[in-house]
């Protein structure tokens, strides 16, 4: 039976969710190599039996992981790429809100994803079909303002590459850091900066008072 139909449990068995939450941590904190039943067992404190009444084996635990992964990062990205904008400077503004909402985005799950796919064929082939799919929604994102298709395209490309060169060198930056940055990110990207009113609805998005002295 797949995991995703079984009913979750609680009490000494834990929980469907607990498990996969155990096994993100040791993901995201470890590698897969990491994730294993033993150790996700005395993590949560459970027997190595009760694990079999969620999963199948520990390739169905993986299988669940990269699922996660891929309704999260991938289906939020799309989706904030088809938010409602009157500006092409606001619909990038609702894409960077992937970037500092890990609720919509997880930089840290999608590091450790790309490193597993360095031991991982199979996982290599989820990327790249991840990647194709975020650069078209991108793109598309760009043809629906009126770009047209090749300017779209690179437009596409350098958004995406940007961020995903950031997740890669696990680069850190303080909110008003980049914050300060964000309009001129939106201008490169777009040819067009974001007005006031569009900072101001953005910052207050991620709870930030913009200081428009600093534009």
């Amino acid at each position: 039976m797949n995991a995703s139909t079984k009913t979750i449990e609680t009490g000494w068995r834990g929980s469907l969710e607990g498990w996969l939450d155990a096994a993100y941590e040791s993901l995201t904190e470890a590698g897969v190599d990491s994730v294993r039943v033993m150790p996700l067992a005395k993590k949560l404190g459970l027997s190595r039996t009760s694990f079999y009444w969620f999963f199948k084996d520990r390739e169905e635990l993986l299988a669940a992981l990269i699922e996660r992964w891929r309704l999260k990062n991938t289906g939020n990205l799309i989706g904030q790429t088809q938010c409602y904008a009157e500006t092409i400077a606001e619909a990038m503004l609702n894409v960077f809100d992937c970037w500092l909402n890990r609720e919509l985005f997880d930089s840290q799950l999608e590091f450790a994803m790309r490193s597993w796919a360095l031991q991982s064929p199979d996982v290599t082939e989820h990327i790249r079909q991840a990647d194709i799919a975020r650069r078209e929604a991108l793109h598309q994102m760009f043809i629906r303002f009126g770009y047209e298709p090749v300017a779209a395209d690179v437009r596409a490309r350098t958004i995406y590459l940007t961020q995903i060169g950031y997740i890669s060198t696990n680069t850190r930056e303080d909110v008003a850091e980049r914050m300060l940055r964000i309009p001129e990110y939106v201008k490169i990207f777009t040819g067009q900066a974001p007005d006031v009113r569009e900072m101001k609805r953005f910052c207050a998005r991620h709870g930030y008072v913009m200081d428009e002295t600093a534009r």
